[in-house]
């Protein structure tokens, strides 16, 4: 089954309405996304703080008529920037495998690789660590298990 997805860029005082009227037109998910790079806090326990600008991507199905709701968004005033305003058609995948594709072979040091194990390592005869990325261990990019494993390569004695 496809799905069409709508994206559009607004200030995050003004999600509350839109995210109702895209719930109201048939909306199955909506993803709060940082549309600048910005970096939020939480300064209270509890609080969910955002972005001062925000991509709001919301999930339909394929079959809905988008037409009038795209017109609604054209003209509401929330939408400052009525270029960021998308909607795109995509098709139906593995969505719980898509993400093994942005996940690559990484080299520590001269010989040390961590590998996915959906992959073949690079260099067979190198040492190999599969392992595959995950909430623990994540693909080995992160500055502290990057540096661990450096450490790790120069005192390997193999």
């Amino acid at each position: 089954m496809a799905w069409q997805q709508l994206r559009v860029q607004v200030r995050s005082d003004q999600i509350e309405p839109l995210e109702q009227l895209l719930l109201d037109y048939g909306g199955l998910s909506i993803s709060y996304l940082d549309a600048e790079d910005q970096p939020v806090f939480q300064k209270e326990p509890g609080s969910t703080p955002l972005w001062d600008l925000v991509d709001l991507v919301c999930l339909f199905e394929k079959e809905i008529n988008l037409d009038g709701l795209l017109f609604l968004l054209q003209q509401h005033p929330a939408i400052e920037d009525k270029e960021s305003l998308t909607l795109e058609t995509l098709e139906d995948q593995a969505w719980e495998r898509s993400w093994m594709s942005d996940f690559k072979a990484m080299q520590f040091g001269e010989r040390l690789w961590v590998c996915p194990s959906w992959q073949e390592p690079p260099e067979p005869s190198a040492v190999n660590i599969m392992l595959d990325p995950g909430l623990a261990f994540g693909s080995g990019s992160h500055a502290t298990t990057s540096m661990c494993l450096q450490w790790l390569e120069k005192n390997i004695s193999r």
